[in-house]
């Protein structure tokens, strides 16, 4: 099969379509002819070497995909051939087949295309997990999401209003923030200004939030502090902002009994991703389907131009989810 390789670890240069083994489906998997996959800034790290996939997972960039059913193991249930599917993979998305455990794939709505069934596994399934499972998301609490305009952040607004909460974001451009307001969000602040836990209190009506959903890490610490509410919790799913924070006080953190909790969905077992998924279609897959819930995508390009993808991503430019169509072409990259 054709697929998109890393020459060696590096820069974009370093992207090339070429050949690379079918995968060998076991009887509890499908084989799925990837129609779209999705960038995730974990393929760009993984493309600088700086991440490497989880032991046994496809070496292949791509940690989501969405196609149609070729094949079904002999132990799966419930699937045929041409059945349409999207799901979250460890790796191996960016070809034109891949292995999905049956028990991880998630139909695809009538009402969505492959490119927008694309854009769901990995920021819906991380936001579903950070707010719903391990934030104890309820009703007519105020989520502070940074980061608002990226593929997490747009899932993570919807899925709070979905949930009957308040969310409040941040962004780093007017295009962003106007777009967060649109989405859903009551609060859309510019952290380029500096100081955003003053609008976090006061929009708060001086009460704070009271679970966070970040991805900055270092640089926002202090201010996330002070935006948490007593017995508040902040997720930290990534440390884009830096990992390491100097002349941490715990004072606050004990005060008012605040919890901090690091969280990955990558390396997460199997098993505990099997779950997550069964209870995302069950809880959250019926609201794409009647559209209070949607995709958001930024871009669409064929997969040859996965290059320009990655340097789209890397500029920050993207609002939302940045799709590779797999092309039936075997042609190079341009």
């Amino acid at each position: 099969m054709k697929a998109i390789l890393v020459k060696k670890p590096g820069g974009v240069e370093q992207l090339m379509l070429g050949e690379y083994p079918l995968p060998e489906v076991k009887e509890d998997e499908l084989l799925v002819r990837v129609k779209a996959t999705a960038l995730n800034r974990a393929d760009i790290l993984q493309r600088q070497g700086k991440y490497p996939p989880p032991p046994g997972a496809s070496p292949l960039l791509g940690l989501e995909m969405a196609g149609v059913v070729e094949k079904v193991g002999a132990r799966c249930s419930g699937w045929k051939v041409g059945d349409r599917v999207c799901a979250l993979l460890p790796g191996g998305g960016y070809a034109q087949y891949c292995a999905v455990p049956a028990k991880m794939a998630i139909p695809i709505p009538e009402n969505l295309s492959f490119e927008d069934a694309a854009a769901i596994p990995e920021v819906f399934l991380t936001a579903y997990q950070t707010l719903y499972w391990l934030g104890g998301l309820s009703q007519g609490q105020y989520v502070l999401i940074h980061a608002g305009a990226s593929g997490v952040g747009t899932a993570a607004i919807q899925l709070v209003k979905y949930a009957g909460a308040v969310p409040i974001v941040t962004a780093g451009s007017a295009k962003k923030l106007d777009f967060c307001l649109q989405l859903g969000a009551k609060v859309a602040i510019n952290y380029k200004d500096g100081e955003f836990a003053a609008h976090v209190i006061k929009a708060t009506e001086r009460k704070g939030v009271q679970l966070i959903l970040d991805c900055i890490g270092a640089a926002f610490w202090e201010q996330n502090i002070a935006c948490l509410a007593f017995d508040g919790k902040m997720i930290l799913i990534a440390a884009m902002g830096g990992s390491v924070v100097e002349n941490v006080s715990l004072r606050k953190i004990l005060l008012k009994r605040l919890q901090i909790i690091g969280s990955t969905l990558r390396a997460r077992s199997m098993e505990y991703k099997v779950r997550l998924t069964q209870s995302f279609v069950q809880k959250v897959l019926p609201g794409f389907e009647d559209g209070s819930l949607r995709p958001v995508i930024d871009s669409v390009f064929d997969w040859r131009e996965v290059a320009k993808a990655h340097q789209r991503m890397e500029a920050n430019l993207n609002v939302g989810k940045i799709i590779l169509r797999v092309s039936e072409s075997n042609d190079g990259l341009p």
